[in-house]
């Protein structure tokens, strides 16, 4: 007998990450907490909940790194790094002060202090937008620019640094861009009325 070898292809699939970025509440129905996240949701203009669980994941995150932290020695190596570290990237982004890089004061943080600190938000608290839901709307259509970068993501965290470049895009009709499509399409309208009235003029 003649025992012929099988092979077998093997197909390499792509690493798939699949991380979690939010984490649904633990008691699905608890009154306080669902109006709560209704009121956050209208006043940041948040498209669902599962947006403001995404946040309450990044917080929950640093709140447990910064307290894991803390139970180590002040002149421990890593608190003097991973701390400075975390609390230079929150004063960077504009959730922390200045005045208070301490571990104590990262556990004092709130939801507001993160979604004070998006895009949507600061859109329309430098009167760009006449409402936060419209905010999203501009961002969404590519009306808004940060330096140079047209961001599209609502979600987006502006730093202090760049705080102060919120624009409308130079390619927007709204920051001195090409005129939109419906604009265009009823000047041309009111074009060729205009023509088809000197016409009938010039006849009579």
């Amino acid at each position: 007998y003649i025992l012929q070898k099988k092979t077998y292809s093997c197909v390499v699939m792509p690493k798939v990450v699949c991380s979690k970025t939010y984490q649904t509440p633990r008691r699905p129905f608890e009154k306080e907490r669902l109006n709560q996240e209704l009121r956050l949701v209208g006043d940041f203009g948040l498209r669902n909940k599962r947006e403001l669980w995404r946040v309450r994941y990044t917080l929950a995150k640093i709140r447990k790194a910064a307290r894991e932290l803390l139970t180590l020695d002040e002149k421990h190596p890593k608190r003097l790094f991973e701390g400075n570290a975390l609390l230079r990237r929150l004063v960077k982004v504009g959730v922390l002060e200045e005045g208070k890089m301490k571990l104590d004061y990262v556990l004092g943080l709130k939801l507001e202090d993160f979604l004070e600190r998006r895009l949507q938000t600061q859109v329309f608290k430098r009167n760009l937008a006449r409402s936060v839901h419209h905010a999203r709307v501009l961002i969404r259509q590519r009306h808004i620019r940060v330096r140079k970068q047209i961001v599209t993501v609502p979600s987006f965290m502006v730093r202090l640094d760049s705080q102060q470049h919120i624009e409308y895009a130079l390619t927007s009709p709204l920051g001195g861009g090409r005129v939109g499509r419906v604009k265009r399409k009823n000047a041309k309208k009111g074009q060729a009325g205009s023509d088809a009235g000197d016409d009938t003029d010039s006849s009579d």
